[in-house]
């Protein structure tokens, strides 16, 4: 349908606690849509959440698979209505961006491995077990749901930097 802009901080639709799909009519399919067409418009996005394109609905996209590194370690491309994040297991620490913080990386803590349940867009409950970088992806895509930054879970504010640095530094 529509590649949408993406909101950025401090719009406060990002802190924002999302409200559930009661009803998968045309609205929230056209939002799928957009969601779609907005992470594959910007080749370095993995995820993308409804409130990123100022709709505060509990709808994300993943696709792990647009990363080089990660082409067969996952499920391809996931979309997910009402996700919940039933079981996380390990934990694993990695460096994350965001496209609704695009200046900034930091270093953040998540589960290794996740099981999580939602809707598919067809309206079928679908249980995924992800882990890696899927698994974090999920996870990251998830907090934008509840209004949750990565900048809200960095492991220390030292690990913060501006994504500039990052470059000028080769990290």
């Amino acid at each position: 349908m529509a590649v949408r802009k993406i909101i950025t901080y401090p719009n406060p639709i990002l802190r924002a606690t999302c409200r559930e799909v009661l009803e998968l009519d045309g609205r929230i399919q056209g939002i799928v849509r957009d969601l779609m067409d907005t992470m594959n418009h910007y080749s370095h996005s993995v995820g993308i959440a409804a409130p990123q394109i100022g709709e505060p609905y509990r709808i994300i996209c993943v696709d792990v698979s647009r990363s080089p590194h990660y082409k067969k370690k996952n499920h391809g491309l996931i979309v997910l209505i009402n996700p919940v994040i039933l079981e996380g297991d390990g934990e694993k620490t990695t460096r994350e961006g965001c496209m609704s913080v695009p200046d900034f990386v930091g270093y953040v803590t998540r589960k290794r491995v996740v099981l999580v349940r939602g809707l598919d867009p067809s309206g079928r409950e679908v249980e995924i077990e992800a882990k890696h970088l899927e698994a974090v992806v999920l996870q990251h895509e998830i907090d934008h749901l509840d209004g949750i930054l990565f900048i809200d879970r960095i492991t220390s504010p030292s690990s913060l930097m501006r994504r500039e640095e990052l470059v000028s530094k080769k990290i």
